[in-house]
C-alpha cells in the first residue's frame, strides 16, 4: 500500500496531497456526525460532506494515476483546476452543514441560488476538462499498456463523464427523489430511498466506473473481450438503475420507518 501511494505521489503530487487532504477532512465530517444532531431532511448535515470530499479523494487519485500514463500530458493545468474548483463545491457544502441548511436545490434566495449555480459550472468544467483526459486515451500520446486496460480506463472515463452530467437532472427538478419529498427513508449512509425514485444511485453508480472498470480489468479480467462486456453490463446497470428512478421506484424497497416528519424549513 505504501509502495501504491508512493507512485502515485510521484505521478501527481498535487492531486497526491490533495486527495489525501479531503480524506482527512472526510474523517472530520464523519466524527462531526457522530457529536452533532443537526439534520437536513433527517440526516445528520454533516454526512453530506463525508460524502463528496470521500468521493473526491477517490476521484483525483484515480485521475492522478491515470494521467500517469500519459507521459507527454502537462497536468498542472488540470490539477489545479481540479483543486481549486472542488474545493469551492466541498466547502460550500461543508459550509451549508454548519448552517443546518441545504446546498444542492437551494434557491431560497438569490445568493442561494447564485451559488448553487456556480456549483454547477464547477462541476461542469471538471467534467469537460477530464473528458478531454479521456479522449486522450484514444490518441497515441498514451503510453504502452495492456489493451484490456487502456480500454477499461477510455470506458471509465466515458461513463463518468455521462453519469455525472445525469446530476443535471437532479437540478432541473431541484430534487434527487422521483414521485415522493427528498428525505424519506432510504439505506444506511448513502440514503437512496426506500420508497421512491432516487436519482442519486444511478449517478453514484455510473460514476464509479472510474475505478471499478480499470481495478477489475488490471486485476482480475485481463482480456479486452471481458473488459468491453463488463463495461456494457455496467452501462446497462446504470443505465436501468436510473429509469427506474425516472419511474419513481426505489432500487431496493425497505421498511425502515422515518424517525421523523420531512422537514422543509432545512433548520
Amino acid at each position: 500500500m505504501l509502495d501504491l501511494l508512493a507512485t502515485l505521489k510521484h505521478r501527481n503530487e498535487p492531486l497526491f496531497w490533495y486527495g489525501l487532504l479531503c480524506l482527512a477532512f472526510a474523517l472530520v465530517c464523519l466524527g462531526l456526525a457522530q457529536l452533532t444532531t443537526t439534520t437536513v431532511f433527517n440526516v445528520n448535515a454533516w454526512i453530506k460532506p463525508f460524502k463528496f470530499a470521500f468521493s473526491t479523494t477517490l476521484f483525483v487519485w484515480a485521475m492522478a494515476w491515470y494521467i500517469g500514463h500519459l507521459p507527454s500530458f502537462d497536468h498542472r493545468w488540470y490539477s489545479w483546476t481540479v483543486i481549486v474548483l472542488l474545493t469551492f463545491e466541498i466547502g460550500y457544502i461543508a459550509l451549508r452543514a454548519a448552517q443546518g441548511q441545504l446546498s444542492h436545490f437551494n434557491i431560497s434566495t438569490g445568493a442561494n441560488a447564485t451559488l448553487f449555480s456556480l456549483m454547477a459550472v464547477a462541476i461542469t468544467i471538471v467534467t469537460l476538462y477530464t473528458a478531454y483526459i479521456g479522449a486522450l486515451f484514444f490518441t497515441p500520446r498514451v503510453a504502452p499498456l495492456p489493451p484490456h486496460y487502456l480500454w477499461a480506463i477510455r470506458l471509465g472515463i466515458l461513463l463518468f463523464v455521462v453519469f455525472a452530467f445525469e446530476g443535471f437532472v437532479m437540478g432541473a427538478r431541484l430534487s434527487h427523489t422521483v414521485g415522493g419529498p427528498d428525505g424519506t427513508p432510504g439505506l444506511p449512509l448513502l440514503h437512496w430511498s426506500y420508497t421512491h425514485g432516487d436519482l442519486r444511485a444511478a449517478h453514484f453508480i455510473g460514476m464509479h466506473a472510474l475505478q471499478v472498470l480499470p481495478l477489475l480489468s488490471f486485476f482480475l479480467l485481463r482480456s479486452t473481450w471481458s473488459t468491453l462486456l463488463l463495461a456494457a453490463v455496467y452501462a446497462l446497470l446504470a443505465t436501468a438503475v436510473l429509469v427506474l428512478a425516472l419511474r419513481g421506484r426505489p432500487i431496493i424497497r425497505g421498511t425502515a420507518k422515518a424517525s421523523e416528519q420531512v422537514t422543509t424549513d432545512m433548520r
